[in-house]
């Protein structure tokens, strides 16, 4: 008898009796109990979208922009998975103002979004160009005039070419220095309209990916010990900028990083684990975000380093830990689940077994314990009193239906169940203050090209049409219920 019931059958079964089809219900099935009311977020949370300035602008020959690393990695064979690039992306420097349409359509009331470094200073260094910041004025008073917040990112990835050319990028101190330089000169001229500005976006990808494995640009393959030079000059150059800021902005600027950190949870919820789980979101993240926020390297990562250990002096990581004001955190999936362990350093990491659920990106595991587990640990660990979740979203297969529309049923369960998991943690006390989904619109998915689609609207990158898919009108619900709900 249990041979003739496949999956197709059971599920054919459970559906003719959702529709009262193995008969009547009682006057006890019948009875509906009210669902409680849903839990809210905190009065005055703020609710936005993200996007990145080489994802969306195209524009990249106009009004005296210099070329990025992206620009020239992209138009390199072989680099870019649908062989596109971002020259045109999606002429948002030119249809901004339909977009801060979309922005305000959602009823979010905060905008992350990036400067284009190369706009500004095409050689990297010297002179500025005068048109630089002109796109961003508009794009600012637009903002301002739909109610929205600015929130602005110094570099997400865009590096100007000549820097790479003259100085290795990120692998000189001259890069540091630039890029003080840069955030002085956009802090002086922005935060008349910018109270709030993120250094630099997920150290830990692009120094990996673009330096240590070749994946990104600007393509290399560096040995250890000039990959963690890199990452320490990265720390160097967010410490140069919170002091730029602070000097050349408008008092009352606010400032801190936003990084993509290396998310540890714990297999299970005891105490042992958890205090586990503590010690691997120190020691995973101790090349970056702990040398920032305690303004040393943690024991464990200079024995682990040994003689690849970066070079540095007392005053630099004195630059480093600069006091911040807040501290993004971008959490799209766990990099580790972790159990405690007698043998040093305190913990164990458990394998990812081959069946873990994920997004129609690989990468992307689905873990909404994620979002609660990343923000507590992390204001524990570094007692840090203001969060804010700088990017969370995923990737969905969207395919537009016969009605014009896009179901992207899997977006707004991934959503749904992350956002719950973040307002567990926040009623508990984790100090996060806002949330950025990623991303308002389709854009130009690095290394993936046009192929993943982040967006809450879609894009038609041939018209450059705008949609909104379902889970654009769930986004809006949540904003306006200031709650996850069903």
């Amino acid at each position: 008898m249990a041979g003739r019931f496949s999956r197709r059958n059971f599920a054919k079964l459970a559906g003719l009796a959702g529709l009262g089809m193995f008969g009547p219900a009682t006057a006890q099935d019948s009875k509906i109990i009210a669902a409680p009311e849903p839990a809210k977020f905190p009065a005055g949370f703020i609710w936005g979208a993200a996007t990145s300035a080489y994802q969306i602008e195209g524009a990249v020959n106009e009004d005296g922009r210099g070329p990025s690393i992206w620009d020239i990695f992209s138009h390199t064979p072989g680099k870019i998975g649908d062989n596109t690039n971002a020259d045109r992306a999606n002429d948002h420097y030119h249809r901004y103002k339909e977009d801060v349409g979309l922005i305000k359509e959602l009823g979010a009331k905060a905008y992350r979004f990036s400067i284009a470094w190369p706009r500004v200073f095409p050689e990297g260094t010297g002179t500025p160009n005068p048109k630089g910041l002109d796109f961003y004025d508009r794009l600012l008073d637009e903002l301002l005039a739909n109610g929205i917040e600015p929130y602005a990112t110094l570099y997400h990835w865009d590096l100007p070419q000549a820097l790479q050319d003259r100085f290795g990028g990120w692998e000189s101190a001259d890069t540091c220095k630039a890029f003080a330089d840069y955030a002085g000169y956009v802090a002086k001229r922005l935060t008349d309209r910018v109270k709030y500005i993120f250094t630099v976006n997920e150290c830990g990808r692009f120094v990996n990916f673009g330096y240590g494995w070749g994946l990104d640009a600007p393509g290399l393959t560096l040995p250890p010990a000039q990959l963690n030079q890199v990452r320490h000059n990265v720390a160097l150059a967010h410490g140069l900028a919170v002091q730029a800021v602070r000097a050349q902005g408008r008092a009352g600027t606010k400032i801190g990083p936003a990084e993509n950190i290396a998310a540890c949870v714990p297999a299970i919820d005891t105490p042992d684990n958890v205090r586990a789980a503590e010690i691997a979101t120190r020691e995973m993240n101790a090349g970056f975000l702990n040398v920032m926020l305690e303004g040393k390297y943690t024991d464990a990562f200079l024995k682990y380093a040994g003689k690849d250990a970066p070079k540095y002096t007392e005053d630099e990581l004195k630059i480093i830990s600069s006091p911040i004001d807040f501290l993004g955190l971008n959490i799209y999936a766990p990099q580790y689940y972790v159990v405690a362990s007698d043998r040093a350093p305190g913990f164990d990491v458990l394998p990812f077994p081959t069946s873990f659920p994920h997004m129609s990106s690989d990468w992307l595991r689905i873990a909404p314990e994620t979002a609660y587990w990343v923000p507590r640990l992390a204001a524990k660990i570094w007692k840090v009193d203001t969060i804010y979740i700088t990017e969370n979203g995923t990737s969905s297969d969207d395919k537009i239906s016969n009605d014009g529309n896009i179901y992207d049923l899997d977006r707004i369960m991934y959503l749904r169940n992350y956002l719950t998991q973040l307002q567990r943690a926040i009623s508990e006390g984790v100090p996060v203050r806002g949330y950025f989904l990623w991303s308002l619109m389709d854009n130009f998915e690095w290394i993936y090209g046009y192929e993943k689609r982040f967006g809450l609207y879609h894009v038609d990158f041939e018209t450059q049409r705008r949609t909104p898919k379902l889970s654009a009108s769930f986004y809006r619900n949540v904003i306006a219920k200031n709650a996850v709900g069903a």
